[in-house]
């Protein structure tokens, strides 16, 4: 008989049987490897080949080695830009309307890409591509990104074959939070071995491309490095933020005019490209005194920096390819995911943190702080004035539609299938092009099925006709934009934008107009000369909104925020952490904030007992609750300002339960202001209380929690790991129901994790 499962014959011995083998997937003859490498929040003109002065040798030479694009855009966040690059579909038709961070119940803002929706790793495998995923994912939702899962949404989830990296919008490079596969893991160095994170993930990238040449060097590979650089916080070796001071000093006014200049002689913006003026509340750089002009310039030295020194590690990459003979046939593209970032504010900051909890960085402090600025505990962004300069010639920032959210560099190389070298595209492009940009590449088409279920159509157009042929047309369909109620739609090289202010109707919006063939840098805006265009493209925004599951349109930053936050943790009060438990995400912990809450731990004591009970966070946010030389502590940092309780009176021996209350305490008739009050607990007994002002109103960290140690920087004023030395059972903590969240401020901290 012939088995239809095995197309072989099964007779009742071996010479009556024929056997059978499936053919192994391959890809079409020649197939090439992939490599991308994608930046996070670096704006237009940072590249040096895009007008930076910042040192990019590696992307530079990439860029001579191939071609770049001047009109290449995003969707204005990472999460969003993710699922676009990853499916070849809009953003909000997968369900990745906005931030991965939350579900508002509405089928384009689930924050998780549909199934229906298949990734690009999906489509190659079918292909015999094998798919490796080194850095930042943030396209699960980060309630799902704990040791439990569901891994359905995790890289390996989504058609990858091995993940090295974080799941979560940001992570510290000296103390990252890293996942490796399905499992968390702990970095492999510290701060003082010399470690940094986007040097490891070359680290991992060439291992896995060499593992894949060593045992399957017959199928192609498709690798994708998504760095944390330049996200903040801004972190980079000493010595290169220090070679930056100098080619900075002259300010951000002076260095937008020099970029714009540097791009119209590399001609990858036109010679009559107008610089707008400053976006609102930019000062210009001499209204600064000198003390912040020096503050500024470190700021700046420091994002530098980590693009530099993540530009090296591209150097590495490279390298590697070249001297293992796979560079000539691999397609290598570097990119952005959106422009530079505005989380930063008018003054920017050394620890960015404490402000999300009503503690803002004064001038002061932040001097204070500027020996710390790029190095471990720091968590630094750059204040408006320097995004701005990132983003030249454009307007506006990440979260906005307007060109510097949007428009964002591009390069490729590809020796054996581009022939161009230094040469510029000029052509519109989007992320959601790019997908089935590269399955034309490669010669595969998109699957009607993947997973055995059917495919929702590819929304994005390729652009591989521009490769080798620079007067190629521009896609001719519409591309639509949104974020936040910002919205905007290209059609034919004309481009209507409007700015959304939070909270304000819809209706009242001022759209504008720009014909971007002719004016790159939205300048001119032809809303009043042109009014029929301009109501012509609204209605087809609407069309396409409705089309791509945007509506309903939603500007709510607070309460989707909090209503996200009630539903994720529903009717839970009690989390208990026995011994053994690993690092817990912080969407995953105990929710503090703004409430009153028990911490209690089960111990057992030698005497001479030293270590963490419980530390939720990391140097620039956090709290922690550990033993040291016989006393019970409690450190509350709010943005690297402490406050520390220590019991009053020793621990006794014979404690079985060492813990902590917090009661949050109502205003007062006489109108003071609210307070939290903090009482240290041994065997159940008050031992030592505190009444503040500050407590965890909006942020405890995006960094986890940990228990009987601290992973990270240090919460408080020990060195870490500090490990509990005594026997730690458990520790449960204990929710009040008295949470009273200010939404707004909940989504201003979550946008600044983004």
């Amino acid at each position: 008989m012939t088995s239809e499962s095995t197309r072989g014959k099964i007779g009742r011995t071996v010479a009556e049987s024929t056997p059978w083998w499936p053919q192994p997937l391959k890809g079409p003859p020649g197939s090439p490897n992939i490599l991308l490498v994608l930046f996070d929040d670096v704006g237009f003109s940072d590249f040096g080949c895009y007008g930076s002065p910042i040192r990019t040798h590696a992307i530079d030479r990439l860029a001579a080695e191939g071609i770049r694009y001047s009109g290449f855009h995003t969707t204005a966040m990472c999460s969003t830009t993710r699922a676009a690059l990853l499916t070849g579909r809009n953003h909000h038709s997968v369900g990745m309307g906005c931030l991965a961070n939350f579900d508002s119940g509405y089928p384009g803002y689930r924050g998780k890409i549909a199934r229906e929706a298949g990734t690009l790793a999906e489509m190659l495998r079918e292909n015999g591509y094998r798919n490796y995923f080194c850095g930042k994912w943030h396209v699960t939702p980060m309630s799902e990104g704990g040791s439990t899962g569901p891994f359905d949404g995790w890289p390996l989830g989504r058609g990858f074959d091995r993940f090295y990296g974080f799941m979560n919008a940001e992570t510290d490079h000296y103390t990252p939070e890293l996942v490796q596969d399905n499992s968390h893991v702990d970095p492999p160095g510290t701060f003082e071995t010399g470690y940094h994170l986007t040097a490891d993930l070359v680290d991992h990238a060439i291992q896995f491309i060499a593992d894949h040449s060593a045992q399957k060097p017959d199928l192609p590979w498709f690798t994708w490095v998504a760095f944390g650089a330049c996200h903040a916080p801004h972190q980079a070796p000493r010595s290169l933020i220090d070679s930056y001071e100098d080619v900075f000093a002259t300010g951000w006014d002076i260095e937008r005019a020099v970029r714009l200049a540097t791009q119209k002689d590399l001609g990858l913006v036109p010679p009559d490209t107008r610089m707008p003026s400053r976006n609102t509340g930019v000062q210009p750089w001499d209204a600064h005194t000198e003390e912040e002009r020096r503050l500024f310039v470190r700021l700046q030295c420091a994002y530098a920096a980590m693009l530099d020194h993540a530009d090296q590690q591209i150097a590495r990459l490279v390298d590697f390819l070249e001297r293992t003979g796979a560079r000539d046939n691999t397609i290598i593209l570097v990119l952005s995911d959106n422009g530079a970032s505005q989380e930063g504010g008018p003054l920017g900051a050394v620890n960015t943190l404490g402000s999300y909890n009503y503690q803002e960085e004064s001038l002061q402090v932040k001097i204070e702080r500027f020996e710390t600025i790029g190095g471990p505990g720091s968590h630094a962004n750059i204040p408006h004035g320097w995004a701005m300069a990132s983003n030249t010639p454009l307007k506006r920032y990440k979260q906005n539609t307007h060109g510097g959210g949007i428009r964002d560099p591009l390069v490729i190389s590809w020796p054996k299938g581009i022939h161009a070298r230094g040469e510029i595209r000029h052509q519109f492009a989007h992320a959601c092009d790019l997908l089935p940009t590269l399955l034309e590449a490669v010669g595969v088409q998109a699957p009607e099925q993947v997973n055995g279920l059917a495919q929702m159509p590819i929304e994005g157009v390729s652009f591989a006709q521009t490769f080798n042929a620079s007067s190629a047309p521009s896609k001719a369909s519409a591309q639509y934009f949104e974020m936040f109620g910002h919205r905007g739609i290209w059609h034919e090289g004309w481009k209507a934008v409007a700015y959304h202010a939070p909270g304000t109707p819809f209706d009242q919006d001022q759209w504008e107009l720009y014909n971007l063939d002719r004016d790159f840098s939205e300048t001119q805006d032809l809303a009043g000369v042109e009014p029929r265009r301009l109501e012509a493209l609204k209605r087809l925004w609407w069309r396409e909104a409705e089309k791509h599951k945007v509506l309903p349109l939603d500007d709510r930053f607070g309460p989707r925020f909090a209503e996200n936050a009630a539903r994720i943790l529903g009717d839970r009060r009690q989390f208990v952490f026995h011994k053994g438990v690993g690092h817990v995400p912080t969407d995953l912990a105990p929710d503090v904030r703004s409430r009153s809450y028990t911490i209690e731990a089960s111990v057992e004591l030698s005497g001479n007992d030293n270590g963490v009970l419980i530390a939720h966070g990391d140097g620039t946010t956090g709290y922690v609750l550990y033993v040291r030389d016989g006393y019970l502590v409690h450190d509350l940092n709010l943005g690297g300002s402490h406050e520390t309780l220590v019991s009053n009176g020793p621990i006794p021996r014979s404690a079985r339960t060492l813990g902590l209350r917090v009661d949050r305490l109502k205003r007062g008739a006489g109108g003071e202001a609210l307070k939290s009050r903090y009482t240290l607990l041994i065997e159940g007994q008050p031992a030592g209380s505190l009444d503040t002002e500050r407590y965890f109103k909006s942020l405890i960290s995006w960094a986890g929690c940990d228990i009987g140690c601290d992973r990270g920087t240090p919460v408080g004023d020990y060195i870490s790991p500090f490990e509990f030395t005594g026997e730690l059972a458990k520790v449960v903590v204990t929710l009040d129901d008295d949470q009273q969240l200010d939404g707004d401020s909940v989504g201003r901290a979550e946008l600044g994790r983004e």
